[in-house]
């Protein structure tokens, strides 16, 4: 999970939902096969419903709002096409006081078709688990961890999240386009910054770069990272950090390393202010997943809920309900197992074959059933931007809103950059 930004509302912090470090990548181990290009037979109700689970409590609970109302936007506009079949998507009742275990396991027995969430990727082996084992798909907005990558889910788990290290050539090529023919890389130790520092490593030595230095430091302890990056003196320097980012910073501004010299990674990209030194980050530049979400879908998801403050993973989570509803059109059925199958193709992505590959995209449930109608393949692409799943059930490539930081250390949107999407 990211917080990525909010344009309905001042930008927030970023803040940190790392994977936790003993996260069960081998759970779910009764589940057998490959649901992603396995074919499933019709076996579905003829009523598709749509769950969500909502993980985020106390400091972080803003952003429940954003996913409710999104996943209430989708479903409406789907059933205002037509729903599936004629019958209109039902949307379960969420559940936010429960564990996302509970959640899950709620969901199953309201007999949920597909799941979309959680939000934070240290709780997606619970939900994995236990819907992987009933054949329902689980669809996360905003899971990034790299190595959710290779969990065992049966091909039930997919994700309109870029991974974490999806970012490695933007911020490569950040640097290059600036004129930078050196760069060091200065990262915070645990997974989230050892593996997106290793992305930007690679990225960067494929675009002719000379990675002069990579070191990494813990919160609050990097001084003498800073002096080896001095020291190194390249032209940039990438900062990969998430709580221990400001810290970092400061110490980077005491070594005389400040300014457009700097380029931060999605975790570091924060609003500083007065909390760094005067013009410390005066040119520097930042990324953030995802494009800021057009005026239009805003008013649509204000129309949700007027008293909405925040959109992240709005786009996310309506992708992924659109994308569950066109899956379950494309198999004309609304089982978990014919979804999961029909998933990568409506997508337009490839796995073992499949793929609606050339295919024109089409951006919205009406639209894409238009296109179905006259024969077309079904290639959605939409408001967070081209989705692609891939055989591991992660989009193919990820769009990123770059900002530059003015003299008041505060970040403006100065353009979008597209990447494909690095394995984790």
């Amino acid at each position: 999970m990211k917080h990525p930004f909010s344009s309905v509302a001042p930008i927030r912090p970023l803040f940190a939902a790392a994977l936790c470090g003993t996260l069960a990548l081998t759970g779910c181990s009764g589940v057998t096969g490959n649901a992603r290009t396995e074919p499933a037979e019709a076996s579905g109700d003829g009523t598709l419903r749509v769950g969500l689970i909502l993980d985020n409590t106390g400091a972080n609970s803003f952003l429940n709002g954003p996913q409710l109302a999104a996943a209430k936007l989708a479903v409406k506009e789907i059933n205002a096409a037509g729903g599936h079949k004629g019958r209109p998507v039902e949307l379960l009742p969420v559940e936010t006081g429960q564990d996302t275990a509970s959640q899950a396991q709620s969901l199953v027995q309201a007999t949920a078709d597909v799941v979309i969430g959680p939000t934070d990727s240290s709780h997606a082996s619970a939900a994995v688990d236990i819907l992987s084992r009933a054949r329902t798909p689980l669809i996360s907005p905003a899971n990034t961890a790299a190595g959710l990558s290779s969990i065992a889910s049966g091909g039930y788990y997919f994700r309109t999240a870029a991974a974490d290290v999806a970012q490695g050539p933007v911020l490569a090529k950040l640097a290059k386009d600036a004129g930078a023919a050196t760069i060091s890389v200065v990262y915070q130790e645990g997974s989230y910054g050892s593996d997106v520092s290793a992305a930007v490593s690679a990225s960067a030595e494929q675009a002719g770069l000379d990675v002069l230095s990579a070191v990494g430091f813990t919160p609050g302890d990097a001084g003498s990272a800073a002096a080896s990056i001095r020291e190194a003196q390249p032209d940039a320097v990438i900062l990969v950090a998430r709580d221990g980012a400001q810290g970092a910073l400061a110490e980077l501004n005491n070594a005389a390393l400040a300014g457009s010299r700097l380029i931060l990674s999605d975790g570091a990209f924060s609003r500083y202010g007065s909390r760094l030194g005067t013009r410390a980050l005066d040119g520097a530049r930042a990324v953030v997943p995802g494009q800021l979400p057009s005026a239009g879908f805003q008013e649509r998801l204000l129309g949700i809920d007027p008293a909405l403050k925040d959109v992240s993973f709005a786009a996310e989570t309506y992708d992924a309900v659109t994308l569950a509803a066109l899956a379950a059109a494309k198999a004309e059925d609304d089982s978990g197992r014919s979804i999961a199958a029909s998933l990568v193709s409506v997508s337009g992505g490839t796995a073992g074959g499949t793929g609606p590959a050339g295919t024109a995209p089409c951006a919205s449930y009406k639209e894409c059933l238009a296109g179905k109608a006259s024969g077309a393949d079904i290639n959605y692409d939409g408001e967070s931007g081209p989705l692609a799943f891939d055989a591991n059930g992660d989009i193919t490539s990820a769009a990123y809103t770059v900002f530059t930081y003015g003299a008041d250390n505060n970040p403006a949107a100065t353009g979008v950059e597209t990447a494909g999407r690095t394995a984790g």
